[in-house]
């Protein structure tokens, strides 16, 4: 009889896999940015992407279709929490994607900091009523998104050795990339967001018009302007992924810009299929002319 063995290394593969399968379900716009980063940084962000993307079922009503009380929800992100965290310490989970995530975050060094700032944000959304002030947005935005920046930064450049100021230089490009991500994101869920979810991210809860629409995009472009400035800086492996992504959001900000307020507050404006099929050709062109 043979001598039955167990393999970390399987468990790990598996793991990676079933964060890879959240990704593919959950965002084929990221899924496609992701095809564009050599492997080990592909499965990285992914890994990122899952526990990132649990936690907003947990808080954007796939436990409340359970049938999880306010009460509970409140119990299943803070328990959440706690198994990420007790994941990153000891290096295992039976959580599937909760172990993938710990074996990125302790391998590169993800700043737990970062990790307690994206929860709490996560906490915020559990406040169905909630109405936001340009304040409590950016301190929102902050959580949900800048850090997120930051932690797909600390997987880009693992291993290396960057110059204080180049690094502070990607740190401010990927926060503003994150905000931009965020802030037309709240353009483009606005109708979900607003019927469904009870939330009002924007205008102190006053109705979306046009100025505070335009308003918000111009914030957006900026933001993305000076994130694109600082993509060079990045190791020439993730380049592509990340113009990619930015490349999206700029083709949604410049359709949600040209859709009036009362259109965006009825219906989920997309970037066309055929639009996203252009797009990895693109950021490979573009990733060659930065190293070029």
């Amino acid at each position: 009889m043979s001598e039955r063995s167990t393999s970390m290394a399987d468990y790990d593969a598996m793991s990676t896999r079933a964060s890879a399968r959240v990704m593919e379900t959950y965002s084929t716009s990221f899924s496609l940015a992701t095809r564009l980063l050599d492997p080990r940084t592909r499965a990285d962000i992914r890994n990122l992407y899952a526990v990132v993307r649990i936690a907003d079922e947990i808080v954007d009503g796939t436990a409340a279709d359970a049938g999880l009380t306010g009460t509970e929800i409140h119990r299943e992100l803070d328990a959440f929490q706690e198994e990420v965290m007790r994941a990153i310490d000891t290096g295992f989970s039976t959580n599937p994607t909760v172990h993938a995530f710990a074996g990125t975050a302790r391998r590169t060094h993800i700043d737990s900091e970062h990790l307690t700032a994206f929860f709490s944000s996560m906490r915020r959304d559990l406040n169905r009523s909630a109405v936001y002030n340009e304040v409590q947005r950016d301190a929102y935005v902050y959580g949900s998104a800048e850090v997120i920046g930051l932690m797909c930064l600390t997987i880009f450049v693992s291993g290396r050795d960057l110059p204080p100021e180049q690094l502070a230089r990607c740190a401010t490009g990927a926060r503003r990339l994150g905000a931009a991500f965020q802030n037309i994101n709240f353009l483009r869920d606005l109708h979900e967001d607003t019927t469904e979810l009870g939330r009002r991210y924007l205008g102190d809860g006053r109705p979306l018009t046009d100025d505070i629409r335009d308003s918000l995009i111009a914030t957006v472009r900026a933001d993305l302007a000076v994130a694109e400035e600082t993509v060079h800086l990045l190791p020439t492996r993730v380049r592509a992924g990340v113009l990619a992504a930015l490349i999206l959001y700029r083709e949604l900000t410049e359709r949600l810009a040209v859709t009036p307020a009362t259109e965006v507050m009825r219906r989920r404006v997309s970037v066309p299929t055929r639009v996203k099929a252009t797009i990895p050709v693109r950021a490979l062109i573009g990733a060659t002319r930065l190293r070029s």
